[in-house]
């Protein structure tokens, strides 16, 4: 089960678009806030955390990092058995993954909960962030994983890059629950971030207009712009590419 927890009226709205998606998720919502949806209660923090520790599959804090790092401090003992922890601002701006992030599964969890309310992955975990390719895929309605993946080595092959460098996937959020695209993550081992069609079409980045694009699912592209976008100080390095159905492009981040 996983759990979501949060102080404010404020959070409850974002407990409440994450349930609506995460169907094993349960809201904890502290007494003082009034709400009639069907939520659990809690009056302490701490004392909340401390039951749900041992377990829980993950637990989302929907408020203040300071609020969530002393209430776990003291039952923190390995990173190799603790619960995954992820922290939302009740904003929904930032999904930050706080504690178990690789090997625990928080890494994942962030992403998943930041392709949910639209907010940015925030994972600090060296291995990862190490990475700074970014590929951008785009794809017909249903098609098939091994065209994706096909798709994927041809861009990196002609890029001249590796496929180690690549620290996500990304696609439209009306490909969220593409079944080839899901599987493709799943079978690289890279997940998937997924950038909302309101933000592809805000992008002033300079990219190539893809006419079916627009036609189909009344986006200017796919590939290029979500290879853009769901990183930081990003540039494009492979323009795209059409294989089979399957449209690609690779975006290099850049350190400071």
């Amino acid at each position: 089960m996983l759990d979501l927890v949060t102080l404010s009226s404020t959070g409850l709205v974002v407990a409440k678009r994450l349930k609506a998606s995460l169907k094993e998720a349960v809201i904890h919502l502290h007494v003082d806030v009034e709400a009639t949806e069907d939520v659990q209660r809690f009056s302490r923090t701490a004392d909340l955390v401390e039951q749900l520790f041992p377990k829980t599959a993950g637990i989302v804090f929907i408020g203040p990092c300071g609020i969530a790092v002393r209430a776990l401090a003291p039952l923190i003992k390995s990173k190799l058995s603790d619960p995954p922890v992820v922290v939302v601002d009740v904003m929904g701006r930032y999904a930050v993954s706080l504690l178990s992030g690789h090997e625990g599964g928080a890494n994942d969890l962030a992403l998943r909960v930041a392709n949910v309310i639209g907010a940015e992955p925030v994972i600090t975990t060296t291995s990862d962030a190490e990475k700074n390719l970014i590929v951008g895929v785009g794809c017909r309605k249903d098609a098939p994983v091994e065209a994706i993946i096909e798709a994927i080595h041809f861009a990196v092959e002609s890029a001249q890059v590796s496929l180690k460098d690549v620290r996500l996937l990304a696609s439209a959020d009306i490909k969220a629950e593409e079944p080839g695209l899901l599987a493709a993550s799943h079978q690289l081992g890279i997940p998937l971030r997924v950038i909302a069609s309101d933000e592809i079409r805000a992008c002033t980045r300079e990219f190539a207009p893809t006419p079916l694009a627009q036609e189909k699912v009344n986006l200017p592209a796919v590939a290029e712009p979500v290879a853009l976008l769901a990183g930081r100080r990003t540039v494009l390095i492979q323009k795209r590419i059409n294989r089979n159905g399957v449209t690609v492009a690779i975006a290099r981040e850049s350190s400071l």
